[in-house]
């Protein structure tokens, strides 16, 4: 794979990855090329491990396995229990804030208070529940206690999506069956229908994937985000910095990693404690700084503008450079191959979870009834590990962000405090100043170079007058690459976007959270509706998004409550569906006439963003909206015309046919899309 192409972008993890080798520590990278070359059963989703008569590989030579289950419905049932694991993932992170957030209201937990007054009485507003006269606390443990019920309901359907998603897309929800009864409903019957011996017909299974993805988006990560708000407060834009160079040499560094913000969020506060200040300068440190990866990370950046590590990819660089004192981890995303790089220098790594501990790690159970005392034993615990530390080599990258994004501080940026509406956003979409809203999400994969096809990604959106919200290790990806200033629109916009970042003093890159927060996204989207001019539907809205270096479950139940919500996704590297034609037809064809969205899976990230440009553009002919007003022509490139040299006379036809209204952004020349 290394003689084909760079392991990463971004020059800290190319030093860290030579200074790992130099050592003899594996990476995720060189533990991928000794995996060698795959199963092709298993990269196409046709080989099944069901029921113990199997495995069975589905093949043209042998189309049905022992039960004679065909490609369609293998690909399709491996495919939905990913789903509804991703599903599960975010949703149990959000079971767990609606917990603590009970607890505090009932003053059973330590260290935590409700910091998000005015956030509770909005939410509570939106459940019916009376909020005159009544103190925080009872307020917040009527609306926890209704948040407990989504969960594990039975009958009737979650209550975001008829409270806050436009009528028009509920009623099709309805009449297509997509709304859930209930989070852990939707995941059991998931288990059941894909069981030996039961559902076999590959739309239906896929409809109900569809349908437990929204549990997620609409459920669980919603509540994640809403009552974490509550408990920690709503997030401001805020300036930051990013990379394996905000690590000090001479502080106590403490990385926190995975994705639930209750003990990280109490781990930032001890951090500040004056005993343990004294200490760590006791044993030598001039202070101590508390940094993150993954979503962690983007939880304390957003709400104490703690520093970002790095992303997934970064998690054994950052031992590596012999700064850790602690890593200390959680849930989601953290490899257990943390332990050999900590085996190596003297980091110290401690699991918190009861679900996720790792051999050869420490382990303090957290609990949220001790967990300022939890979080000081580990802040102690690092400073005292201090002192053990050998030679440090911390690279010199690190860049400028301003991340805390929210549908409600967007509505101030754009219509100031008096006029707080998200009517500018419309208004630069209607007039033709913006083409369009991308959001591009998701994780790093060692199937491609790290961080390099979100930044190819995004910087064509730029330039094509695209605003792209980003969350999780995609922002941080580009938060790397310095696209999250708002000085990055002067060097990467087209003028329509460039005119917008410039006069509301906004990135052209808005940071909205870790990957709970793409609910934030499915409000803001809510919202455009509302605001009026684009539509009826979620589907009738000039947007897409994409993942475009996806790697685990919780990427495919985004991506597929995205689809369910009406959006045009494009998802790289392809989910295992490959195998059966009629599963991926359904994916990326037949399913848009149900939801208005559907998947793409191309993997070249120019392409993917050519491709969800000429979704927008067909949106916006669909609304009748004006033409771009500094419509550049885009040429989607494909493999019969790469290379070869586009003539002015073509480009001039492109421009001609979108100042005319005709908004796709190709040119055909030959019969070819060039």
């Amino acid at each position: 794979m290394t003689d084909k192409m760079k392991r990463t972008a971004d020059p800290a993890a190319e030093a860290m990855m030579a200074k790992a080798g130099e050592c003899e520590v594996g990476t995720a990278y060189d533990r991928h090329e000794s995996q060698g070359k795959r199963c092709p059963f298993g990269e196409a989703g046709t080989c099944c491990r069901i029921c113990e008569m199997g495995p069975c590989r589905i093949s043209k030579k042998n189309p049905r396995g022992i039960c004679g289950a065909n490609a369609a419905t293998v690909a399709s049932r491996h495919l939905i229990r990913q789903v509804a694991a991703g599903v599960a993932a975010h949703s149990d992170h959000g079971h767990d804030i609606v917990k603590t957030l009970l607890m505090t209201a009932r003053g059973e937990s330590q260290g935590y208070e409700i910091k998000g007054e005015q956030r509770l009485h909005e939410i509570a507003k939106e459940w019916d529940i009376e909020t005159a006269g009544r103190t925080k606390e009872a307020i917040a443990e009527e609306l926890a206690l209704a948040a407990m019920n989504e969960f594990n309901q039975q009958e009737g359907e979650i209550h975001y999506p008829a409270a806050r998603a436009p009528e028009a897309t509920v009623k099709d929800w309805r009449r297509n069956g997509l709304i859930p009864v209930g989070i852990e409903h939707e995941i059991v019957e998931t288990l059941h229908r894909t069981h030996e011996g039961v559902d076999a017909e590959y739309k239906n299974i896929l409809m109900h994937g569809l349908r437990t993805s929204m549990g997620d988006g609409w459920a669980g990560a919603m509540l994640a985000t809403d009552l974490g708000d509550i408990l920690f407060g709503t997030p401001e834009p805020v300036r930051s910095e990013v990379n394996l160079g905000v690590l000090k040499a001479d502080e106590v560094n403490i990385v926190v990693h995975g994705h639930e913000p209750t003990l990280s969020e109490m781990v930032v506060a001890a951090s500040r404690d004056p005993e343990l200040l004294e200490l760590a300068k006791s044993h030598g440190a001039k202070g101590i700084m508390v940094g993150g990866i993954c979503c962690t990370a983007n939880e304390i950046l957003m709400r104490q503008g703690a520093p970002v590590v790095g992303n997934f990819l970064h998690q054994e660089l950052a031992i590596a450079t012999g700064a850790v004192d602690v890593m200390l981890v959680d849930v989601q995303c953290i490899i257990p191959a943390v332990i050999e790089h900590a085996g190596r220098f003297h980091t110290k790594v401690i699991t918190t979870s009861k679900k996720a501990h790792i051999p050869g790690a420490e382990h303090i159970q957290f609990e949220e009834s001790k967990a300022l005392d939890i979080a000081k034993d580990i802040v102690r615990r690092a400073v005292e590990n201090f002192p053990n530390r050998g030679p440090v080599d911390i690279p010199p990258y690190r860049n400028d962000l301003v991340a805390g994004f929210t549908v409600a501080n967007t509505f101030t940026h754009l219509g100031g405090r008096y006029r707080s509406s998200f009517r500018p956003l419309n208004d630069g979409i209607i007039s033709g100043r913006l083409r369009g809203v991308a959001a591009v999400i998701g994780c790093n994969t060692v199937k491609k170079t790290q961080d390099d096809s979100h930044l190819k990604m995004v910087k064509e959106f730029l330039k094509n007058d695209v605003l792209v919200i980003m969350t999780g290790c995609a922002a941080t990806a580009c938060a790397k690459a310095g696209l999250l200033q708002p000085e990055a629109a002067a060097e990467y916009a087209g003028e329509g976007l460039k005119e917008i970042c410039e006069a509301v003093g906004i990135p052209p890159v808005l940071h909205f959270g870790s990957c709970v927060d793409n609910s934030r996204i499915l409000v803001a989207l809510c919202e455009m509706i509302k605001e009026g001019g684009l539509g009826e539907k979620l589907s009738d809205l000039p947007i897409a998004g994409a993942a475009p270096e996806a790697m685990c479950e919780k990427a495919i139940a985004i991506g597929f409550y995205c689809v369910a919500s009406g959006a045009f996704v494009n998802y790289a590297p392809s989910m295992r569906i490959q195998g059966s034609e009629d599963v991926t037809r359904f994916l990326t064809e037949d399913v848009e006439a149900i939801t208005g969205g559907k998947f793409s899976f191309e993997e070249d990230p120019i392409e993917a963003a050519h491709l969800m440009m000429e979704h927008m553009d067909k949106k916006r002919a669909a609304l009748k909206l004006r033409p771009l007003m500094y419509a550049k022509p885009f040429l989607a490139v494909t493999e019969a015309s790469a290379g070869r040299e586009v003539s002015e006379e073509e480009l001039e036809a492109v421009a001609a046919s979108q100042a005319e209204g005709h908004y796709g952004g190709g040119h055909s020349c030959g019969g070819k899309k060039v």
